[in-house]
């Protein structure tokens, strides 16, 4: 199954860091969220990725470009014209394919856009600005146990967000602005999706969290895999000092790999 991972927006919220690279290529522990991101898939046996670029989308795929070197051991022999021999390559299974999506598509057209490379399949979509310890075997046996056409992982905190009604079936039945008195899930991402949701998304300006979540919910179509476990986006540079130093306190949550 393979796995989409949304990069392709302008980060404006953490613009301190976000002038310099996209958003998911902001560094944890020296390496990118992006990269935290597709190393928790990968412990659970999905290593085929669909990274939706965007905004300086060169700096991602410079980065895989070069991930196999900067993750080895290499000698540079320049008495043989700069000749390089790779002695240990540490580089993970993955197959990683980076589209350019456009510059200002939103994030339904962007899904709409990679729909060659996923094809008549089952896929995973997630944001590249989060982790979560959620696991993906369990997330995945939930979605193909209902056989709806989206499965959404829900989390529960601090509202910041828009929030989600979903009924006692777990059935997301519709989106709406956080209250103050609010104690409602909101939409965390690692999501399991059916090919139907192509259907749904009509071009480049569709926003993927409105018109097509919005009809799978109005269609019963949409289901809310409920998470209590950890959960964090990284909007701002306060919540990136946070996950920096979960990082290095040894003790980072997401962290499912050794």
């Amino acid at each position: 199954m393979k796995v989409v991972l949304l990069a392709g927006g302008f980060g404006t919220r953490i613009s301190e860091e976000s002038h310099l690279k996209p958003k998911p290529m902001i560094e944890i522990g020296g390496k990118p969220i992006l990269w935290h991101i597709m190393k928790e898939y990968s412990h659970y046996g999905y290593n085929d990725f669909i990274i939706c670029c965007g905004y300086k989308q060169y700096v991602i795929k410079e980065w895989f470009a070069d991930y196999a070197l900067h993750n080895s051991d290499v000698t540079f022999d320049f008495t043989q014209g700069g000749k390089m021999t790779v002695h240990n390559n540490f580089s993970e299974p993955w197959k990683v394919t980076l589209v350019d999506t456009g510059l200002n598509t939103m994030t339904g057209g962007r899904v709409k856009r990679i729909q060659p490379y996923v094809g008549d399949e089952t896929f995973m979509l997630t944001y590249g600005d989060g982790v979560c310890d959620v696991n993906i075997n369990e997330l995945v046996k939930f979605h193909q146990s209902h056989g709806k056409i989206a499965t959404m992982t829900s989390v529960s905190v601090g509202q910041r967000f828009g929030v989600l009604d979903i009924d006692e079936n777990n059935t997301i039945r519709a989106f709406r602005e956080k209250q103050d008195s609010d104690g409602s899930r909101i939409n965390a991402g690692y999501m399991v999706l059916e090919p139907k949701i192509f259907d749904f998304i009509e071009g480049d300006s569709t926003v993927f969290e409105k018109a097509p979540l919005e009809k799978c919910a109005e269609l019963g179509e949409l289901k809310a895999y409920n998470y209590n476990g950890f959960w964090q986006c990284m909007d701002t540079k306060r919540e990136m000092e946070k996950l920096e130093e979960l990082w290095q306190s040894g003790k980072a949550p997401w962290k499912s790999w050794e």
